[in-house]
């Protein structure tokens, strides 16, 4: 009898060491795949033609595509503040940053990363930043922060603005990566600095030509924007961004892989200058910007591959996504423009980076997680400014208070697949703003003078004096200004955008 008491009693707390594998094993690892000016046609799986994306098609075939998904603005900048903190980026003035600034969220303020560390994730953000780093002016050859540790981010490993700008360094977990104090960095956005080559005075040094805007200090053959000195041992290599980046993310994952964890995975490419790995160069017919989309698949693809080798991959969920429209100019003579061939970057949809069309912000977006999102498509209205109150949900986190992601509405039921209802209205910011009502979008006039250096981007950017009204549902490619037409339509509208940015409501959940 004692022997079968001792027998029951190990099967009895085998059986409770197996109900608490579970519970734990339910709460995902998160993956958030944030590619930089892909557009919403720029995949096989979104239609292109041009080139195959077999990577990133695997998760699109085997989780739900969203046709109808949106990054919160049409710039990187705006897009990633609203994604972090679930806040429209115009409420904090967040504008395209100098690769100088300050960190613009206030480390007070509650983010995904803060969030998901309350429910026991561990969390990491690798790759390009551009949300600012310190104070203001920060010096590189100390510790360089506030920045992600500050709110939220266990581990960082930063390009800190974007591949264009000074500084030309890896930062990682506060610290600009080998760098030599004998030859201290130096960063000045107004005028020039040390005697290192700029791309105005020496264009023959140039692997690339550019504009006056990216002619400043030359790095790799590069000219940037900005000014920089010093700090020659810690440049980085253009072309070694996939492996530098696919290294720190598989030994983020490795380390991690016994908790859940949440990887905000932020890709340079296919931002400008591009300069992919050589392995890609000529995978495509359409040159850097082709072949750097074949880099961000491959990268994609080993980020699979590592969760599949540590048997992890069903229980992680993987969120792909663009944090804004499509650009081919964009101040480097790389002939994006004429390589394009027929390839539409925005797919059916007009305008692209900077754009208030469509083509601005609708992104290719892709939830995967095996054995709990169904395979397929789906038509539902979501946001990324959406993202954290989702997750929040997802890992019971979802106790928020008004000072909290207070534009971001729960769509978990819409992003795991078991609802195709998304939002009824949605905000989206560029240079003006717009509000999406179903298949009703208004633009409102633009109020600013448009930026020089805009001026002359290849995208339709809907900066017009005018307001404008489109049924995207007759009218997807925002041909047709209804606006003369309905003007209750645009009254109707017009003051619910005014609501949205006077009040920002937090959704019940």
């Amino acid at each position: 009898m004692k022997q079968l008491r001792v027998i029951a009693l190990l099967i009895l707390l085998a059986f409770v060491g197996c109900e608490q594998k579970i519970k734990v094993d339910t709460k995902p690892n998160i993956v958030l795949i944030y590619i930089d000016d892909l557009g919403y046609g720029d995949l096989s799986c979104y239609g292109a033609k041009a080139l195959k994306t077999p990577n990133i098609d695997g998760l699109a075939n085997n989780g739900l595509l969203f046709t109808d998904a949106h990054s919160a603005a049409s710039t990187c900048t705006p897009s990633r503040y609203s994604l972090l903190t679930g806040s429209y980026a115009f409420r904090n003035n967040a504008a395209i940053l100098p690769g100088d600034a300050p960190l613009i969220i206030n480390q007070n303020q509650e983010t995904i990363a803060d969030m998901l560390k309350k429910a026991g994730y561990a969390t990491g953000v690798i790759g390009k930043w551009h949300l600012g780093l310190g104070n203001g002016k920060p010096d590189w050859n100390a510790e360089v922060k506030p920045g992600p540790r500050e709110i939220g981010f266990d581990y960082s490993f930063l390009i800190p603005a974007t591949p264009d700008r000074v500084p030309t360094v890896f930062v990682e977990n506060d610290k600009v990566v080998n760098l030599d104090l004998k030859d201290p960095i130096s960063i000045n956005y107004d005028q020039k600095i040390g005697n290192d080559p700029v791309g105005l005075e020496h264009p023959e040094l140039l692997k690339m030509p550019a504009d006056t805007q990216h002619s400043g200090t030359i790095v790799n053959g590069i000219s940037r924007i900005g000014f920089m000195k010093g700090g020659h041992n810690a440049y980085w290599k253009d072309e070694d961004f996939a492996t530098v980046l696919t290294q720190k993310a598989k030994a983020f994952i490795t380390t991690n892989r016994d908790k859940p964890f949440f990887l905000y995975y932020s890709l340079p490419g296919i931002h400008v200058p591009r300069s992919p790995n050589s392995k890609f160069v000529g995978a495509t017919t359409m040159g850097p910007r082709g072949d750097d989309i074949m880099e961000i698949d491959w990268m994609t693809g080993q980020i699979k591959k590592i969760l599949r080798e540590l048997a992890i991959e069903k229980n992680t969920l993987i969120i792909f996504t663009s944090d804004n429209g499509p650009v081919l100019d964009d101040g480097y003579a790389d002939k994006a423009v004429q390589l394009i061939g027929n390839h539409k970057a925005s797919g059916i949809y007009k305008g692209g980076k900077y754009s208030a069309y469509e083509g601005g912000t609708r992104m290719p977006t892709i939830a995967y997680w095996p054995n709990r999102i169904e395979p397929g498509k789906s038509d539902a209205l979501i946001s990324q400014v959406d993202l954290f109150a989702s997750l929040a949900k997802l890992v019971r986190q979802d106790n928020r208070n008004s000072n909290v992601a207070p534009d971001s509405q729960d769509m978990l039921s819409a992003l795991l697949g078991k609802s195709k209802k998304g939002r009824d209205v949605m905000l989206e910011e560029a240079f003006t703003m717009s509000i999406r009502a179903g298949y009703w979008k208004y633009i409102e006039p633009v109020s600013k003078k448009t930026p020089d250096w805009l001026a002359n981007k290849d995208v339709a950017t809907g900066l017009q004096k005018t307001q404008q009204l489109y049924n995207l549902k007759d009218d997807p490619k925002e041909e047709h200004n209804l606006a003369v037409k309905f003007p209750k339509k645009v009254k109707e509208l017009k003051e619910a955008l005014e609501k949205i940015k006077e009040n920002p409501v937090i959704a019940n959940n």
